[in-house]
C-alpha cells in the first residue's frame, strides 16, 4: 500500500475472506477440509442451509451437522459482469449458480466448466484459496 492507503495501479485488491461465526463454524471447518456439511434439526430431521438458530419446521434449537453428497441440479444461474467487490474484478465475467441439492436445500456457488443447463446434474467441490474455501459446482455426465 502507498502512504494514503489507496491501491496503486499495480496492486491487485484482495478478495474478501468468508466471515464465519459460532453458528456457521462447523460448515467452514468442513469446507476447509473439502467436505460439504449441512445443518440438520436434531428433533425433526429437517435439513437447512444456510445455518440458522431455529428449525423452520418445528422451531427446535437442537442441531446436528450431517455430510452432504454435493450432488444436485441447476436451479438458476447468473453471469456477473460487474464486480461488487474490487477483489473480483480480474475474474469478470464469472457465473454464479443456484443448485437444488439432493438433500432438499439450495446452495449458491461459482460455476466451473461447460454444459450449464437448468435441471442439469452437478457436483459440489471446494477450492482452497488464500482467503478461505470457495464452493463451486461442475456438471456431471449422466
Amino acid at each position: 500500500m502507498n502512504p494514503s492507503n489507496t491501491p496503486t495501479v499495480t496492486e491487485k485488491p484482495a478478495r474478501p475472506s468468508p466471515q464465519g461465526n459460532a453458528l456457521s463454524a462447523p460448515y467452514w471447518e468442513a469446507a476447509a477440509q473439502g467436505r460439504l456439511l449441512l445443518q440438520q434439526c436434531a428433533d425433526c430431521g429437517k435439513v437447512r442451509h444456510y445455518p440458522r438458530l431455529l428449525c423452520d419446521g418445528c422451531f427446535s434449537e437442537r442441531t446436528q451437522w450431517t455430510p452432504a453428497s454435493g450432488r444436485g441440479t441447476v436451479h438458476s444461474w447468473t453471469t456477473c459482469h460487474h464486480a461488487f467487490h474490487p477483489g473480483f474484478a480480474a475474474e469478470l465475467p464469472y457465473v454464479l449458480v443456484t443448485v437444488d441439492l439432493a438433500e432438499g436445500v439450495r446452495a449458491l456457488g461459482r460455476w466451473r466448466g461447460a454444459g450449464l443447463a437448468i435441471g442439469g446434474p452437478v457436483q459440489a467441490h471446494f477450492e482452497q484459496r488464500a482467503e478461505g474455501p470457495e464452493l463451486y459446482f461442475t456438471s456431471v455426465m449422466p
